[in-house]
């Protein structure tokens, strides 16, 4: 909680955001959801708890905070200038071994099937498997 009061006290755009989690109990209690719904904040978590689920979002936070973002930044307009930016590297230059090296804008405008070039491991069968671009 001490975090949330922090970040909340940084941060100008209160009543815009969404809080992402997984179903733990720290982020579930009632005292920690009172000061999101206080602060007017929406509240997103994974459905069942299940640790795959926030899988991809933890890869996607990963890339921009070991690739693309500083540690710091001097104020929160130069941060979200930056974010915006490595948003837009993310999906505009930047190739994805999950979409057979292309970059997501991409992918988007493919149609038919892309090989798929990750593992599943909570998956029983050992082939790998096409996914339909859409």
């Amino acid at each position: 909680m001490k975090a949330l009061y922090m970040a909340l006290s940084n941060n100008p755009d209160l009543g815009k955001l969404i809080h992402h989690s997984d179903r733990g109990s720290q982020y579930c209690c009632s005292d920690y959801v009172g000061i999101l719904k206080d602060n007017f904040i929406k509240i997103s978590m994974t459905q069942n708890g299940d640790p795959r689920e926030n899988a991809i979002v933890e890869r996607v936070n990963g890339i921009l905070k070991d690739e693309l973002l500083k540690k710091s930044y001097s104020n929160y307009g130069q941060a979200l200038k930056e974010i915006s930016v490595a948003i837009s590297i993310y999906n505009h230059q930047r190739p994805h071994g999950s979409i057979d090296y292309l970059v997501p804008i991409e992918a988007h405008f493919r149609s038919g099937k892309l090989k798929r070039r990750w593992k599943n491991y909570y998956s029983k069968k050992a082939e790998k498997v096409l996914v339909e671009v859409f």
